[in-house]
């Protein structure tokens, strides 16, 4: 799906703004013994991204220790929404550090308390009542799918197990969120796949042109589902690998058919919520109903916690102790997520991703329309955005080289971009931290101009 990043340092002819700083060859050669340490000691899987060695980051800066500095359009992997190393969240970490308490299990704490109740009360749709806390994004969907079934086993019989999800959605790397996810090549590894986790086409235009939802109907009969069996449908809010979002009428149809055939519908915003989109759900764009929400990364902006957000008439369908998590409700982490979520409100991050996701747009756009031979789609949403390389025109195959080219050049540069995403990694995706100034993103979006300029400009 990818490639290594190899060390070859660049010489670029130097750069200093107020953004972006480079004064050494990129890589750094002197980083080449961190480098060579992490090849040596962790698997090749790990060798995905560009080879900056991070040592600082804050707002949306990332500094290492030879005096570079890159304007992030990375978020890390979309997760510092209020920018890295915010002073609120921050003061909250190290009062909390402080007390000392690192760890509480299960047993209450004060921050989980006020983290959870924050949550229902500030940023919760109405309508939604409980909230779990666990660690990654995965962890949440796997507890997603559990509640849903469960859910549907309790007031339907076992027979009620069908989970619809859609082709080309990312729902983690676990066994579980992989066989939901709808990327064949990452469930190669499963030997026994779980009969009753069925992929749907996604109507996203681009490689799914119908976008009506008789296509969602049809293949349930071709796949000879019984909608009665259905306990629910999880999906993307929008396509990690893309930045697509399904039609709003799909989904409105959607669900009227799952209220129809008493099914839940899980929305998996872990790259999604927090303002990511412009809105502090991505799902509201749709304008229906969530049942239960995953949400990660952004929620804390830096720190390790996921959540799902449900109705007590589900999330309370598991007896005391028999769903719980090693380190829900850590007391540092709750307090860095409730400083996060505080700061997203108060600063009005929310509108801000919404007000510079016009300028991002109209960047993806020119690029789309630049070079239509190259790019096979380009999609944006407040400030998320992806740009689809194909390998010739009218096609959807992924062209990874390019992509790769492209986050490469931004790279030495002064951008920060993480390595090519989505389908065969093909997709250049743009999301810096939502508290990004317009100065700050047009500067951004100037360098990955040129990056595009520069490797698709000679073909």
């Amino acid at each position: 799906m990818g490639k290594e990043f190899l060390f070859e340092p660049v010489k670029v002819k130097s750069i200093k703004t107020k953004n972006r700083v480079i004064k050494t060859p990129i890589p750094v050669p002197a980083s080449k013994p961190i480098v060579e340490m992490l090849r040596k000691y962790e698997p090749i899987s790990m060798a995905g991204q560009p080879l900056i060695i991070w040592d600082r980051a804050r707002g949306v800066h990332v500094f290492d220790r030879w005096g570079n500095k890159w304007l992030d359009f990375s978020s890390g992997v979309l997760v510092t929404n209020a920018g890295h190393a915010a002073p609120e969240i921050e003061k909250a970490i190290v009062a909390t550090a402080k007390k000392p308490m690192h760890h509480s299990y299960c047993f209450p704490n004060a921050e989980r308390a006020a983290l959870v109740e924050f949550i229902v009360k500030q940023i919760a749709p109405k309508y939604l009542d409980k909230v779990f806390l666990l660690t990654t994004g995965s962890e949440a969907v796997e507890c997603a799918l559990k509640i849903c079934r469960a859910y549907g086993h309790k007031n339907n019989g076992r027979k009620k197990d069908v989970i619809i999800s859609f082709e080309s959605d990312f729902h983690g790397r676990t066994m579980g969120s992989q066989m939901a996810g709808g990327s064949p090549a990452l469930k190669d590894w499963i030997v026994n796949h779980d009969p009753n986790m069925i992929n749907v086409p996604c109507p996203d235009g681009f490689r799914g042109k119908d976008q009506s939802f008789n296509l969602f109907l049809r293949t349930l009969r071709e796949k000879n589902i019984d909608p009665k069996n259905i306990a629910g449908v999880i999906m993307e809010s929008f396509q990690g690998g893309s930045a697509i979002r399904l039609p709003v009428e799909y989904m409105k149809k959607l669900r009227t058919f799952l209220d129809k055939h008493k099914a839940l519908l899980i929305f998996d915003e872990v790259q999604a919520c927090i303002g990511r989109s412009g809105k502090m759900f991505t799902f509201e764009h749709y304008g229906v109903r969530a049942d239960l929400i995953c949400c990660g990364k952004g929620i804390t902006s830096g720190l390790p916690l996921s959540t799902v957000i449900g109705k007590s008439d589900w999330m309370n369908i598991f007896p005391p102790g028999s769903m719980t998590s090693t380190h829900t409700g850590n007391p540092i982490i709750c307090a860095a997520a409730l400083a996060n979520l505080k700061v997203i409100k108060s600063k009005k991050l929310v509108q801000n991703s919404a007000k510079q996701g016009i300028v991002l747009a109209k960047t993806v756009k020119k690029l789309w329309k630049k070079y239509p031979d190259r790019i096979g789609w380009g999609e944006s949403v407040g400030l998320v955005g992806a740009l689809q390389m194909v390998t010739a025109p009218g096609t959807t195959i992924p062209d990874h080289d390019t992509a790769f080219a492209i986050v490469k050049y931004c790279v030495e540069h002064g951008l920060m971009l993480f390595g090519p995403v989505g389908n065969g990694g093909g997709t250049v995706k743009i999301c810096p931290p939502l508290c990004i100034t317009r100065e700050q993103l047009e500067e951004g979006l100037g360098v990955l101009e040129e990056g595009f300029d520069k490797v698709c400009g000679k073909k």
